[in-house]
């Protein structure tokens, strides 16, 4: 019978220290919970240790098939875990930081800049987004959420793993430097002079583009937002004050593709 690993175990302690933003810093690695975030992770060979419950690998045993696993108790899985209802199948991924400078050398024909986005709920549903419209990178400004927190992760439903991404960039120098490369900045203001309809007629998103989405509460810098190419509105008939920062972002990213 094998013997399951607990709460008290070396392999376990080391991976729930995964949880913190420093563990994964120090380890260079992050947890992926649940079937859909392991499936993604193991098609790109981007998993170093599997953790289960025996329930959870019972029930995924189709996808577990061939992979190490190493089954641990109930309580040992909630404490890898974020979540009020713990999956039981844990993931332990390699950090998926690529370097800023990559977007400027190699840029992407579209990709997207998030400056200071707290909410990790937010971001995780913006990769998801970047990468249905067919998006190559993904630019977490510093300030903003770390992409390889829990909630972003499982927001992300897999897309993660599809995307290149890049945290905590100073967002003034690369847009600089994404520009002198070819590429179209374009700003997602309210107050934007350009609107989305002008922006596609005008061929501005004919790519390679990168849209720079700010903080949910305050929107943009002026400052950051003035070093854009364009500041781009979306067109509201109705009276709402403004759109949720993960609408904004698929609406835009929607007329790119």
């Amino acid at each position: 019978m094998t013997e399951l690993l607990t709460e008290r175990s070396g392999r376990v302690a080391a991976a729930r220290k995964l949880t913190r933003r420093a563990g994964r810093d120090a380890a260079g690695l992050f947890l992926a919970e649940g079937r859909q975030a392991v499936s993604e992770a193991l098609a790109a060979d981007a998993v170093t240790e599997l953790f289960a419950t025996e329930a959870a690998a019972a029930a995924h045993a189709d996808l577990l098939a061939g992979a190490p696993v190493r089954l641990v108790t109930e309580k040992a899985a909630a404490g890898l875990s974020e979540t009020a209802s713990p999956q039981g199948l844990v993931a332990v991924c390699p950090l998926r930081d690529v370097p800023a400078s990559t977007l400027a050398t190699t840029p992407p024909q579209l990709a997207v800049a998030l400056a200071e986005l707290n909410d990790p709920g937010n971001a995780g549903t913006v990769l998801r987004t970047a990468d249905a419209c067919g998006a190559g990178a993904v630019v977490f400004g510093a300030g903003s959420a770390d992409p390889f927190q829990g909630k972003t992760v499982r927001s992300s439903a897999g897309s993660l793993f599809h995307l290149d991404v890049v945290r905590s960039a100073p967002l003034a120098p690369l847009l600089a430097e994404v520009r002198a490369a070819g590429v179209t900045v374009l700003a997602a203001a309210g107050d934007g002079e350009v609107t989305l309809p002008q922006a596609g007629e005008s061929g501005l998103l004919a790519g390679p583009v990168l849209w720079l989405f700010g903080n949910e509460a305050r929107g943009l810098d002026p400052a950051l937002a003035a070093l854009a190419d364009h500041r781009v509105r979306v067109p509201m008939r109705g009276r709402a004050e403004s759109l949720n920062l993960a609408v904004a972002a698929g609406i835009c990213l929607y007329a790119s593709q």
